[in-house]
C-alpha cells in the first residue's frame, strides 16, 4: 500500500483537518506527524497543550496508520525516514511564507517521484471560531503569564521587539519571514517606558504615570496573544513597586524589568552625559525582594537591570550587584551597554555564566547593533530586546510625509511610498 503523509500543528482537530484525512485515505496508508513544541513556537504557533496531548489526540482520530514527530518546520528528515508516495496539505500552502515549505517537500519528493496533493482550505464559520477560541486561549492571562519561562525552555534565544499601542503589538504578533528555508518571527513584546512616552508627546522621566502605562498594556492584550515583558524603570518607591507586580501579574504579563538607579530617571545612553545615580546594592535588594514577596503565581518574573557599565562603574562592580541581585530573587539579569561594541556585554555574560549558569541574561543591543543573535546566545544570552526600533523608524517616515505635503501641497507626490490602508486593516482581526 502506498503511504501518504501530512503533518498538524493544531491543539484541536476540526473539520478541516479531517476532511485531509478522508483525502489521504483515498490514496493510501494515512500517517500522520505532529509538530514539535520547539517547531510550533517557531513557526509562530503556541501549544496551549501539552505535547503529549496532541500526539494522543491525533492517535485518536479514526483511520490514522501511524503518528510521528515531526521536530523541523521543513519535511526534510521526515521525508527521508518515511519516503512517502504522496505528501498532503490544505492549498493554504500555496503562497506566502508557507509556501517555501511546499517547495520544499515538492524537491525532496521529485528525487524518487513522490507527489504533493493540494486539498482546498476549509473555509466555514465553524473552522472560523475554533481558530478564534484558540487565539483567545493564548490571551487568557494565566496563560500568557507563564509564556516567557515556556519561551526560555524551547528557543535558543527569546526575540522581543517593542511595541507601544494595538497596532504595533500586531506587527510583533503577525509578522513572520521566511528566509533560506527558515521561518523566525518575534517571540515576545517589549513595552517600553521610552516609547511609551514618546507616543503620548512626554519626557522619558517617569511623568507617565502607571495607571496611563497599563492602559498601553490593556490596548495591546487585546489584540495580541504574546507574552510582555514590562519595562517598569527604577520601579519607584518600595511600597510602590510592590503594587506594580501584582497589577502586572493579574493583568497577564510575564516580567518587568527594573533598573538599580535611583531619582530623576534619566535615559541609560545619556550615560555620565547627564547625572545618574545608582542605588545601593542593599536597597535594590530589598526592593527585589519585596517584589518577590507579593507574588502569587511563580510564573511572574522581575528582572534586574543593571547599571553599572553605563555609568564606568567597572565590570566587578556589574557582576558583584548581579551576583547579589540574584541573591535576593531577581529572575534574570539585563546587562546594558552603550558602547558600539559589543564586548564589555559579552565579557560579562562570559564571567557571570562562570558563576551561574541558569539564571537568564537579557540584553537590549541598541548601541552595540552589529551583535548578531546567534553570537549572544553563545555567550549566555537568553533574551535579546529591540528595544525602540519600530518607534524610531515610524517617525522620519512621518516626518517627511508631512514636511512632503505641506510642501507639494497635495499627498500624490508622498503615495507611492504609503502602505494602502486596506492592507493596515487586513492586519487587524474582525469577530
Amino acid at each position: 500500500m502506498k503511504k501518504v503523509y501530512t503533518c498538524f500543528c493544531t491543539d484541536v482537530i476540526h473539520e478541516g483537518h479531517l476532511n485531509i484525512i478522508k483525502n489521504a485515505q483515498q490514496y493510501g496508508e494515512v500517517i500522520i506527524g505532529v509538530l514539535s513544541d520547539e517547531a510550533m513556537v517557531k513557526f509562530n504557533r503556541f501549544p496551549t497543550i501539552s505535547f503529549e496531548e496532541r500526539i494522543q489526540m491525533v492517535k485518536d482520530i479514526e483511520g490514522v496508520s501511524r503518528v510521528v514527530i515531526q521536530n523541523e518546520i521543513m519535511y526534510d528528515a521526515v521525508i527521508a525516514e518515511i519516503q512517502p508516495d504522496y505528501v498532503i496539505h490544505g492549498d493554504n500552502w500555496t503562497s506566502g511564507p508557507m509556501k517555501a515549505i511546499r517547495d520544499n517537500v515538492v524537491a525532496l519528493l521529485k528525487e524518487y517521484g513522490g507527489r504533493v496533493i493540494d486539498v482546498p482550505y476549509t473555509y466555514n464559520d465553524n473552522v472560523k471560531r475554533i481558530d478564534d477560541r484558540l487565539k483567545e486561549r493564548l490571551a487568557m492571562p494565566e496563560l500568557r503569564r507563564k509564556r516567557l519561562k515556556q519561551l526560555l525552555c524551547l528557543r535558543p534565544i527569546v526575540k522581543t521587539i517593542e511595541v507601544h499601542n494595538g497596532l504595533t503589538g500586531l506587527i510583533a504578533e503577525k509578522t513572520i519571514v521566511e528566509h533560506e528555508g527558515e521561518f523566525d518571527q518575534f517571540d515576545a513584546m517589549w513595552i517600553s517606558s521610552l516609547c511609551d512616552s514618546t507616543a503620548k508627546g512626554k519626557p522619558d522621566i517617569e511623568l507617565v504615570d502607571m495607571t496611563s502605562r497599563f492602559r498601553t498594556i490593556d490596548d495591546v492584550m487585546e489584540v495580541t496573544t504574546k507574552p510582555i515583558i514590562f519595562d517598569g524603570d527604577t520601579g519607584g518607591l518600595t511600597e510602590h513597586f510592590v503594587y506594580t507586580v501584582r497589577s502586572l501579574e493579574r493583568m497577564g504579563v510575564s516580567a518587568v524589568i527594573i533598573e538599580d538607579k535611583t531619582g530623576l530617571k534619566k535615559n541609560s545612553l545619556f550615560g555620565t552625559e547627564v547625572e545618574q545615580v545608582q542605588d545601593t546594592i542593599e536597597h535594590f535588594s530589598e526592593k527585589i525582594a519585596a517584589g518577590k514577596k507579593v507574588q502569587l503565581t511563580d510564573d511572574f518574573m522581575i528582572i534586574a537591570r543593571i547599571e553599572s557599565l553605563i555609568l564606568d562603574q567597572g565590570m566587578d562592580d556589574a557582576m558583584n550587584r548581579a551576583m547579589s541581585y540574584v541573591k535576593a530573587g531577581a529572575d534574570g539579569i539585563m546587562i546594558h551597554s552603550r558602547k558600539k561594541s559589543p564586548d564589555e556585554i559579552l565579557e560579562f555574560c562570559d564571567r557571570f555564566r562562570l558563576e551561574d549558569k541558569e539564571t537568564p541574561i537579557v540584553v537590549v543591543p541598541s548601541s552595540f547593533n552589529s551583535v548578531k543573535e546567534s553570537e549572544l546566545a553563545e555567550h549566555g544570552v537568553n533574551i535579546v530586546i529591540y528595544a525602540n526600533q519600530l518607534t524610531r523608524s515610524a517617525f522620519p517616515a512621518m516626518e517627511q510625509t508631512a514636511r512632503d505635503i505641506l510642501k507639494y501641497h497635495r499627498a500624490l507626490e508622498v503615495d507611492s511610498r504609503l502602505m494602502p490602508i486596506k492592507d493596515i486593516i487586513s492586519l487587524i482581526d474582525e469577530l
